[in-house]
C-alpha cells in the first residue's frame, strides 16, 4: 500500500491561494477516480477538486474556510501500489473532527426531500459534540446558515441521520430550548448564533468592501415611463413567445445600454487604479447580477452589442440558470465591462448599487409601479420604473452619468428607437 498526496492545484489566472469551501469526504471514506473530494473558492468561482485515484482517505489538509496556498497538501489517500510520495508524513484525524460526508456532486447539490407524510414530528434538540459535523448537503448547510441554525442541534430524518430541509423547518417551528416556540411567540429569547463568514459570502464581503473603499461612488436616480415598452414586450411575446421564447424587460434594458454607450464610451470602461490607467472597450460585456444559493454572482453576457433581443434574452436565462445551479464557469463569471442589477418585483423605489470593480458604472433596475401622471394636462395611469445607477466619480463626471441615464430613458420611453440605426 502507498500514499497518494493531492496538492492544491494551480487554477490559473495568477491565483496564489484559494479558500477551502466544502469537503465532500471524511477520513476513512473510500473514494473512486473522478469523485469530487472538495470545493475551493477563487475570487471568481467555485472549483471542484476531483480524485485522480481510487483509495481510502487517510488525512485532510485543511478546514472549510481556511485559505490554502497553491501547492499545499489538500488530501492524502491510501492506494494500492507505491503511491506518488514517500516523504510526506500522514496523520489520520479523529473521525469526529472530520468534515461532513457528501456525494460527489457540485456544491449546489439538489435539494433533498421526503414526502410530507414521512417527516417526523418535531423532536427535542439533538445533543452532539461541538466539533461534530452532522450529515447534510451544501444546500441544507446554506439554509441553516441563513436561518441561524446550528446543525448539531437538529435531528436528521434522512438516510444515516442526514439532515434535510424539512428537518430545518421542523426545528424552526419548535423553536430552540432557550428561545420562543410556536406555542409562546412572546417568550424571551437569549440564544445566540455564530455564523462563520466563509466561502462565497466571504468573497462577496471582501469585494463589496474593496469597491466602497477604493471607488468614489455616486448614484443617480431617474424615473422612466415604461408603459409603451411593456406594451411592446407583451405584443412580442404574444406573437413570437411560442417560437422564440418569452421576453422580460432585461433584454430591452441591455439593448438600451448598448445603444447609449455608443455616445458615452467613457462609461463602458475599466479603471486600474494601481496602474492609473483607464481602458475603454468597444465590446459591451454586460454583467447581470444574479442571486444564487451561495450568494450574489455576476455572469457575463458577452458582446451584447452583437446580440438580437431574443439572443440576449436567451443568454441571460442560460447564464442565470448556470449561476443558480453552481455550473457557471470562471470565464462566464469574469470579464464584464458594465453591470446590470435588478431585484425584480422586490426592486423597491430606490437603491444604491455597489460598483463591480474594476468597472466604472452599474445600472440598477427598480420595480414597476402604476402611478397617476400628468400628461398634456390630463391625469393618466402609467407604468413607472426607476433606474438607480452608480458610477465611479474618479472616472465618470456627474454630467456624463446623468446624460447617459437620460439617453437610456429616451430609448426605453420610445422603444422603436432601440432598433433604429
Amino acid at each position: 500500500m502507498g500514499t497518494h498526496v493531492i496538492k492544491m492545484p494551480d487554477i490559473g489566472e495568477g491565483i496564489a491561494e484559494v479558500e477551502l469551501s466544502v469537503w465532500h469526504v471524511k477520513v476513512g471514506d473510500l473514494v473512486v477516480e473522478d469523485q469530487v473530494l472538495a470545493d475551493v473558492m477563487t475570487d471568481k468561482a467555485m472549483v471542484d477538486i476531483p480524485s485522480p485515484v481510487h483509495g481510502k482517505v487517510i488525512s485532510l489538509g485543511g478546514e472549510p474556510g481556511e485559505v490554502m496556498a497553491v501547492g499545499s497538501i489538500l488530501i492524502s489517500i491510501e492506494v494500492e501500489g507505491a503511491g506518488n510520495t514517500k516523504d510526506v508524513p500522514v496523520v489520520a484525524e479523529p473521525a469526529k473532527a472530520a468534515p461532513p460526508v457528501a456525494e460527489a456532486k457540485p456544491v449546489q447539490a439538489p435539494v433533498e426531500s421526503k414526502p410530507a407524510a414521512a417527516v417526523k414530528a418535531p423532536q427535542a434538540p439533538v445533543a452532539r459534540e461541538a466539533s461534530e459535523r452532522p450529515l447534510a448537503s451544501p444546500a441544507v448547510r446554506k439554509h441553516a446558515l441563513d436561518a441561524g441554525i446550528q446543525l448539531r442541534l437538529v435531528q436528521g430524518t434522512g438516510p444515516a441521520g442526514r439532515i434535510l430541509h424539512e428537518d430545518l423547518e421542523a426545528y424552526l417551528r419548535q423553536g430552540t430550548a432557550t428561545g420562543a416556540s410556536a406555542a409562546n411567540p412572546y417568550a424571551e429569547r437569549n440564544d445566540e448564533h455564530q455564523i462563520p463568514v466563509i466561502g462565497m459570502r466571504r468573497k462577496i464581503a471582501q469585494r463589496m468592501q474593496d469597491a466602497t473603499r477604493r471607488a468614489a461612488h455616486f448614484s443617480y436616480v431617474e424615473e422612466i415611463d415604461v408603459t409603451a415598452l411593456d406594451e411592446l414586450r407583451v405584443h412580442l411575446n404574444e406573437k413570437h413567445g411560442a417560437t422564440r421564447g418569452k421576453l422580460t424587460l432585461l433584454p430591452f434594458i441591455v439593448r438600451a445600454m448598448v445603444v447609449a454607450l455608443r455616445d458615452f464610451p467613457q462609461i463602458n470602461a475599466r479603471y486600474d487604479d494601481e496602474a492609473q490607467v483607464i481602458t475603454r472597450l468597444g465590446a459591451v460585456h454586460v454583467g447581470v447580477a444574479t442571486q444564487s444559493d451561495v450568494g450574489l454572482m455576476v455572469p457575463v453576457v458577452r458582446h451584447a452589442e452583437a446580440r438580437s433581443l431574443w439572443g440576449t434574452a436567451e443568454e441571460i436565462a442560460r447564464l442565470a440558470n448556470a449561476a443558480r445551479t453552481g455550473k457557471a464557469s470562471r470565464d462566464e463569471l469574469s470579464g464584464s465591462t458594465i453591470t446590470l442589477t435588478s431585484l425584480g418585483a422586490l426592486g423597491g423605489i430606490v437603491s444604491t448599487p455597489v460598483l463591480n470593480l474594476p468597472e466604472v458604472a452599474i445600472v440598477g433596475v427598480n420595480r414597476i409601479v402604476e402611478r397617476p401622471m400628468v400628461i398634456k394636462g390630463q391625469i393618466v395611469v402609467r407604468k413607472m420604473m426607476n433606474l438607480s445607477s452608480s458610477f465611479d466619480h474618479r472616472v465618470v463626471d456627474g454630467m456624463d452619468a446623468a446624460q447617459f441615464i437620460q439617453a437610456i430613458r429616451g430609448l426605453l420611453e420610445q422603444p422603436a428607437s432601440l432598433f433604429l440605426e
